[in-house]
């Protein structure tokens, strides 16, 4: 028979049950509570937020390294059309959710981690109609970030076609709570032994990584980049073809698969790697499988921006 209790019996197994992850997480704010906490064991959100069990919300995620918050207002701005997308609005102005994320930043006492957004519809029912909902949910959280080893950039990661397909194009542009697609993406990726998988989408164009932008140079060294029909808008790449516009051409087009293994350099793309190459492709290698000088040089001006342009915490 399983015990039934009151709230404070309850509370106490709550607390006291196993949490895996929380050693990772530094502080966090419910607007609901209206405070920040940096005990992750009571991190937690009610079951019935439509954003936890109808996936209704969205999300953005950004890092922090050594103290600087690396492109803070174009992610916001970003959630802010994920938003309007969904027509959702936020349980408080802008301008205070941007204060309130730096705060949380700020109280988990780190130099270097991962600032997560998420606004959903919030609680009210298990039913399917927003009028459930008086008021929406904001949600911000600060973690560890793991960033990659240096080994990665010196030897190159290895990608290959997915079988699950990419976001209908409505929902491709949207950074909503509903990842099961990505989460699908990456499980078949580390079932098959790659370290990236890559979907395509209805006409067999290359649209997006699970959560990662994917670009190449072609044979006459012009950077190729997917048109975002199906692919969610990067940040981080859209940063990082403003920096190297002035050094190398950039075409927005649409890429074949056979293209991948013909091109000189194939580049993921994303806000924790930054610019990570490609070497092999559905186990065939690309070019002279290393990693290639466009890449690199990503990556290079990508970590100076953050440095001069990064936001002080």
């Amino acid at each position: 028979m399983v015990n039934i209790t009151d709230s404070k019996g309850y509370l106490e197994a709550l607390l006291a049950a196993d949490r895996p992850g929380m050693e990772k997480v530094h502080a966090f704010y419910d607007h609901s509570v209206g405070m920040i906490c940096t005990d992750p064991n009571v991190m937690l959100m009610p079951w019935d937020d439509h954003l936890v069990h109808r996936g209704d919300g969205v999300f953005d995620v950004m890092k922090f390294v050594d103290g600087r918050l690396y492109q803070f207002d174009q992610h916001l701005e970003r959630i802010q059309r994920s938003c309007a997308a969904i027509f959702l609005t936020p349980p408080c102005s802008w301008e205070e959710i941007r204060e309130l994320s730096l705060q949380v930043c700020r109280a988990g006492g780190q130099k270097t981690g991962m600032l997560r957004l998420m606004i959903g519809r919030g609680p009210g029912g298990f039913g399917l109609g927003t009028e459930e909902c008086p008021q929406s949910s904001l949600y911000i959280v600060t973690y560890d970030m793991h960033a990659k080893p240096e080994s990665v950039y010196e030897k190159g990661v290895t990608a290959f076609k997915t079988s699950i397909p990419a976001k209908q194009a409505y929902l491709a542009s949207i950074k909503s709570i509903d990842y099961l697609p990505n989460v699908l993406m990456k499980r078949e990726a580390a079932e098959k032994g790659y370290d990236y998988p890559f979907c395509f989408d209805d006409h067999e164009f290359l649209a997006e990584g699970a959560t990662e932008n994917v670009c190449i140079v072609n044979e006459a060294g012009k950077l190729i980049i997917p048109e975002f029909t199906n692919a969610l808008p990067g940040t981080t790449l859209l940063r990082a073809i403003d920096l190297i516009k002035n050094e190398i051409s950039i075409i927005f087009r649409g890429i074949r698969e056979e293209e991948i293994l013909l091109a000189r350099e194939v580049i993921i793309v994303g806000t924790t790697g930054d610019a990570i190459s490609v070497v092999r492709y559905n186990g065939k290698p690309i070019h002279d499988v290393k990693p290639g000088p466009v890449a690199k040089r990503i990556r290079a001006l990508l970590k100076q921006d953050l440095i001069e342009y990064g936001i002080e915490l």
